[in-house]
């Protein structure tokens, strides 16, 4: 036993390990999906969660020493958001004619998300901080730990509720959206993008094409305006 932990503490230091766990997470969780023919409980980001959290609590090991490893996974994001125009290209005369729409839906839930989560944090008597955590969750993990931090809040929670928010919204939200958008792909996608920005998408990608084009519009556009409004809604709401 003493010479596994051993070797368990050269493996742990390399930054190489945790990259690889995340990687057989994903692909796991990718399979069981696919074996699920993608049912709600199977969703591949949570599953990959429930994966390796018990890993790290069982390890003892830091999120920062996770964090080192995995970080080139996260260093993808980047990329992988820009790579989001491609779709948009291609569907971009539908775009610009649902373009009314969509700005007014966008503006209405990315108030009424933060507006909600401030006043339903008021009403639990939430202190400040973590309200200034809770208040931009529905905008995308970067955009929504800036604004947190700016308010006085502390980003790593507002990155588990970023999470916490999204993988909420694609077990919760597809059935329901399949019988409010009857079959619509755009207004699904749409909707989807919004509450549960990049996971959302993700699903979004996994329904059609252009439902995860809508997606990706208002995951932008969703943390844009965020940033705008938390600010003010801030000032209006916070105790």
């Amino acid at each position: 036993m003493t010479r596994v932990g051993d070797i368990w503490v050269y493996l742990s230091a390399s930054p190489l390990l945790w990259l690889t766990l995340t990687l057989a997470a994903y692909a796991t969780a990718s399979w069981l999906a696919q074996r699920s023919n993608h049912a709600p409980w199977a969703n591949p980001v949570a599953l990959s969660v429930s994966l390796l959290i018990p890993i790290l609590l069982i390890t003892g090991t830091p999120y920062s020493t996770y964090f080192e490893g995995a970080q080139f996974v996260h260093f993808i994001l980047g990329p992988t958001t820009v790579a989001l125009a491609v779709p948009l290209y291609r569907h971009w005369e539908m775009v610009k004619r649902a373009a009314a729409p969509m700005a007014a839906a966008l503006l209405v839930g990315a108030a009424v998300a933060a507006g909600s989560a401030l006043l339903i944090g008021r009403a639990l008597g939430l202190e400040r901080g973590l309200l200034a955590a809770l208040a931009p969750k529905s905008a995308t993990a970067p955009i929504a730990m800036g604004i947190a931090e700016n308010l006085g809040g502390l980003p790593s929670l507002t990155a588990a509720m970023v999470i916490l928010t999204g993988l909420t919204g694609v077990l919760l939200g597809p059935p329901l959206l399949r019988r409010l958008t009857k079959n619509d792909d755009a207004a699904f996608g749409m909707a989807l993008g919004l509450s549960a920005h990049g996971i959302g998408t993700a699903r979004a990608f996994q329904h059609s094409e252009l439902a995860g084009t809508f997606a990706g519009i208002a995951l932008g556009l969703t943390g844009l305006l965020t940033a705008l409004l938390v600010p003010l809604l801030w000032q209006l709401l916070a105790p």
